[in-house]
């Protein structure tokens, strides 16, 4: 299995002003990224804007990134959905587009129970050679991925990690007794990065690293090697950052913060709304006070 790093980028889509899809930008910020401390670069995700994306629009990104990248750094794609078949086939499809990796989200809006989530899961693993990172956010999805769910999972050779979400240090703790000690846990939310790293985790699929890459990047190496008053130091400067980029949905904070840094990211797409001047005012703020504008 490949090695995803420490920082996983879950990256923008950046938009045109007429709303459609800017692959040119996206690749400006791809390189950025990779060149600002990601290792691993996550498409089509949660900040990516997946539920407004179509497959179409998703696979030409997939395509765009990946070319552009080559081998400066890995692609994951965002290939989950709440119909086993659809996450099925987006899979096989990012595997033709020569994606790295894949992200499979808990099934949404249909409220699977645990063992509908393991037939889930074990159904895509079956049909790609791809290395899957299985993501649990019950705030978007309405259902908790047990942590013995995770175990049954993990027996799948290519299920090779998860990005926890569910913002619990406790059942990051079990999650880390249940799993083998093969299987890499991430932490969903740049907030609780330290926390999880000390109880176990891998790395982060961050948000924060669109601004502050590189300091994200030390702060998680801090952490892993055990330096915990460095990373903690780094932890505390970036706080206000973490906490101003969920000030709104995500990825409204973030695309605001990415325009200040010179970027055209575009409004996100309805149902989500850009940002209000306040907002942005406040965001600007952490931005300057941390020298990154």
């Amino acid at each position: 299995m490949i090695d995803l790093g420490h920082v996983i980028t879950a990256m923008i889509t950046p938009f045109t002003q007429s709303g459609e899809v800017d692959y040119k930008e996206a690749e400006k910020i791809a390189h950025f990224l990779v060149d600002n401390g990601t290792d691993t670069l996550l498409l089509a995700g949660t900040t990516g804007e997946c539920p407004t994306l179509t497959h179409d629009e998703e696979y030409h990104l997939f395509k765009t990134v990946k070319q552009s990248i080559g081998r400066k750094a890995y692609v994951m794609a965002g290939t989950g959905s709440n119909c086993t078949r659809t996450a099925i086939e987006s899979t096989r499809k990012a595997e033709e587009c020569g994606i790295d990796a894949s992200l499979q989200v808990v099934p949404y809006y249909n409220k699977p129970s645990q063992e509908g989530c393991f037939q889930h899961f074990s159904s895509i693993a079956n049909e790609t050679n791809l290395p899957i990172m299985l993501y649990n956010i019950p705030s978007r999805t309405g259902v908790n991925l047990e942590p013995d769910t995770v175990a049954r999972c993990a027996e799948f050779p290519t299920i090779m990690s998860i990005k926890e979400s569910a913002g619990s240090i406790e059942q990051m703790r079990e999650l880390k007794k249940t799993i083998p000690e093969s299987m890499l846990i991430y932490s969903g939310d740049d907030g609780l990065t330290g926390a999880f790293i000390e109880e176990g985790a891998y790395g982060v699929v961050s948000v924060a690293s669109h601004c502050a890459g590189q300091k994200v990047k030390d702060m998680v190496q801090y952490f892993y090697k055990g330096n915990n008053k460095e990373a903690r130091d780094i932890e505390q400067e970036l706080m206000p950052l973490f906490d101003v980029l969920f000030i709104n949905s995500n990825p409204a904070p973030v695309k605001a913060a990415m325009n200040f840094l010179g970027f055209k990211t575009g409004k996100p797409r309805l149902p989500l709304v850009e940002v209000s001047d306040s907002e942005k005012e406040k965001i600007y703020d952490v931005l300057k006070s941390l020298n990154l504008v």
